[in-house]
């Protein structure tokens, strides 16, 4: 999906040999965690607000240049690289390069998200099922085959999880009952971890240990 229209460049760079003061009072200003810095027209990084406060504000900002975090996305990264920049910085402005590493504008982090909350795998209508399996036993393609044979659609899945040797999988699976798909994936000894559906399943297993419950208290 192209991001060339959410391009902003509202706000201008402050350059490398501005006052930190300038600094700070754009942050007064503004809500973005960070604020770019070019030097004749080159990124030169970003300073966080918080680095910001650490500094007088009658110095220069290449005073501080230590504190410059060097993230940015190309003009041709697509909504997906920048999603991921953002949340690797924890920042909510991102920085747009040309190939030439020149300042073209930035995105703003709710303008991305924005793009993922219109992909099917939010928008579309079904169930969410988060898997867990064994680094060495994962396999993708076993994964959209398990589903596909139950005859359901496959509408995204990413890692969400990777501790040592477990991998948890979340799954956005289509308008189509998720117990037949889930009951498969035990099969394959796939572990359960979530299924935002009837689990008719789990339901069993809860009605049975009401009944011994209600059996033991007699």
């Amino acid at each position: 999906m192209p991001l060339e229209q959410y391009l902003i460049n509202d706000i201008k760079p402050l350059d490398y040999s501005a006052k930190v003061s300038d600094l700070k009072m754009m942050f007064n200003e503004l809500t973005y965690s960070h604020i770019p810095i070019t030097k004749e027209g080159i990124y030169m990084g970003c300073i966080s607000e918080t680095d910001a406060h650490c500094f007088e504000g009658k110095q220069a900002i290449e005073e501080c240049s230590h504190s410059l975090e060097g993230f940015y996305v190309r003009d041709t990264s697509n909504w997906l690289d920048a999603l991921e920049a953002f949340a690797q910085n924890s920042c909510n402005i991102m920085p747009v390069l040309n190939a030439q590493n020149q300042y073209l504008g930035y995105y703003e982090l709710n303008d991305v998200i924005g793009i993922f909350n219109e992909t099917p795998f939010f928008a579309e209508p079904g169930g969410v099922l988060i898997i867990e399996t064994t680094t060495q036993d994962y396999s993708f393609s076993e994964i959209s085959q398990i589903v596909e044979s139950n005859d359901a659609k496959l509408l995204g899945a990413f890692i969400s999880k990777m501790e040592s040797d477990i991998i948890q999988i979340t799954l956005k699976i289509g308008e189509t009952g998720l117990n037949d798909v889930i009951q498969t994936f035990r099969r394959y000894s796939y572990n359960i971890i979530s299924g935002h559906e009837d689990d008719t399943y789990v339901e069993n297993l809860k009605e049975r240990s009401e009944y011994l419950k209600k059996y033991l208290d007699v």
